[in-house]
Formats: structure tokens, C-alpha cells, sequence
């Protein structure tokens, strides 16, 4: 979603007003409705910065990359909340009811931060708290991706990024097959965001078929979209941007391939060479 702002722009030091295409931001919070000991609950458990659009993609994304469903079935269902609010008239509230509140660990959900749009884990109280136990291990071996391929990922996400063409100002995320085909894609202002929603919409259609499949980012490679590919056993992770010291440690610790600074000509493998298949 977008906007236009009127803006001052100078050009050869000379000043015009022009209508300037900006990204919309708006918060969502997030509440998980269960039941636990016959008694139906319901906590709020995040106020994300958010682009409005996909946001049932982004709550099922969130949840499955911290571990609280891991089965379809589990959703009972996911609803909208409150009035539609604000300069854009946009419901800001979003609830998902689930069916296993007796295994919910409660400490775990409640994440009593604010995230903002730039850091999906701003707030949280420790590192400890940080890395979530991966329930299954991704496959060594898998995806092989050819090196052809990766240096043409840019332009290949540039051209599904319909919001960035217009603003300039929105990460994206997408979900590859090895011969290059964008099976989802999603943009938000919030990096974090954009791959929650890619993940939460493949999971939700059984899109995952993770030996042949790897994700694709926009900007920068940091610790928790690391955290976030290796909850959906993707086993390789790459980005036009760099990646930063602690998402390096944990591909490394997890077998994962990391590659940043993708260009049209080069990019760099920071760990996992071997699922890369030299092309000429």
C-alpha cells in the first residue's frame, strides 16, 4: 500500500512541488486466542510497524517461526478486530484463535516488546532468548543452486517488486525454486515482516518443498531472518545485501548456506559452498 505525500524536490538547486509516492506504515498488534484448563484466553503478543496487506500471512509467519504452531490444523481461525482506523481507515488489530492452548507456553508467547519496522527483535530481554530450538535439521546437500542463477536473483526480485518500483522504500522477501521461478513474494516495510508473510503464506498452501527451494532478500542479512529460513528448513538464504556477524555464526552453526552481496556479476558465500553448482 501507498500513499502520496506533496514534497519539496530540488533538482539543480532549483526547487518544484511534486507529488512524492510513499510506503504506508501502520502498527498491528497481534492477540493468540486459545483455550487452556476450559477457559478460553487471549493474550496479546506483538505490535509489529507493518505494511497493511498480507496480514494473516504475517501472524501464521510469525507464530511458525517462533515455534507456537507447526500444523496447519492448529488454526482455528483468524480474524480482524476493532474499527478501521487512522488517515488510511485501516483495521489495526488482528487475532488468530488456535487449538492447542494446553501445550502454549505462555512465558514463550508473550513477547512484551514493541517491534519496530528496521529490527524484528528489538526488545527482546537476551540473547539466550534469541535463538529458538530448530525441531528438525535441514538437509545438508539441498537445494543446489546453480551460480548463473544467484547473480540474476536482483533483477529477478526487482521485477515482482510492484511497491518498491513506486516508492523505493519497502523491503521484500521471496520464495525461490532452483530454476529461478518466484513461487511467493511479499514486500513490508519491515524486512522481518516480509519474510514473516512469505513464510506464513507457504505454509499455510503447502507451498514448502524446501530441497528445491531457497529464500531471497532485498536489503540485509541479519540474525533473525537467518533464524526465520531455518524454522522453514530452507537451507540456503541470500541477499543483495551484506549479512551481519551474528546471522554469519548461526548458518554456519546450522549447515545453512549464506550468501550475500548478490550483483548481477558477483556475490559472496559466507558459509554452505557446497550446495552452489559452478556454471560458466
Amino acid at each position: 500500500m501507498n500513499s502520496k505525500y506533496q514534497t519539496i524536490k530540488y533538482k539543480g538547486n532549483k526547487p518544484s512541488t511534486v507529488d512524492d509516492v510513499v510506503s504506508i506504515e501502520e502498527p498491528l498488534e497481534m492477540t493468540v486466542r486459545y483455550q487452556k484448563n476450559k477457559e478460553w484466553l487471549s493474550n496479546s503478543i506483538s505490535i509489529t510497524m507493518r505494511t497493511p496487506k498480507n496480514d494473516e500471512d504475517l501472524i501464521i509467519g510469525l507464530l511458525f517461526c517462533e515455534g507456537i504452531i507447526n500444523k496447519k490444523s492448529e488454526i482455528e481461525k483468524i480474524e480482524f478486530l476493532g474499527d478501521k482506523v487512522g488517515k488510511f481507515k485501516i483495521q489495526n488489530k488482528i487475532q488468530i484463535t488456535l487449538n492447542n492452548g494446553e501445550n502454549l507456553d505462555i512465558k514463550h508467547l508473550r513477547r512484551n516488546f514493541l517491534t519496530n519496522s528496521s529490527c524484528g527483535v528489538c526488545g527482546k530481554t537476551s540473547m539466550d532468548s534469541l535463538e529458538i530450538i530448530c525441531k528438525t535439521k535441514i538437509n545438508v546437500n539441498s537445494p543446489k543452486v546453480k551460480s548463473s542463477l544467484i547473480t540474476k536473483i536482483p533483477s529477478l526480485l526487482m521485477q515482482n517488486q510492484s511497491e518498491f518500483s513506486k516508492t523505493g522504500g519497502i523491503h521484500a522477501s521471496a520464495l525461490f525454486d532452483v530454476n529461478g521461478k518466484a513461487l511467493v513474494i511479499r514486500e513490508d516495510v519491515g524486512r522481518h515482516n516480509a519474510l514473516d508473510k512469505v513464510i506464513g503464506h507457504s505454509f499455510k498452501n503447502s507451498i514448502f518443498d524446501t530441497k528445491n527451494q531457497f529464500i531471497a532478500c532485498s536489503g540485509r542479512l541479519s540474525f533473525e531472518l537467518v533464524q526465520k529460513s531455518l524454522m522453514a528448513n530452507i537451507g540456503l538464504l541470500m541477499g543483495v545485501g551484506a549479512p551481519t556477524s551474528l546471522a554469519i555464526d548461526l548458518a554456519k552453526r546450522s549447515d545453512m548456506t549464506l550468501i550475500g552481496f548478490v550483483k548481477s556479476d558477483s556475490f559472496n558465500i559466507y558459509c554452505g559452498e557446497n550446495r552452489i553448482l559452478k556454471t560458466n
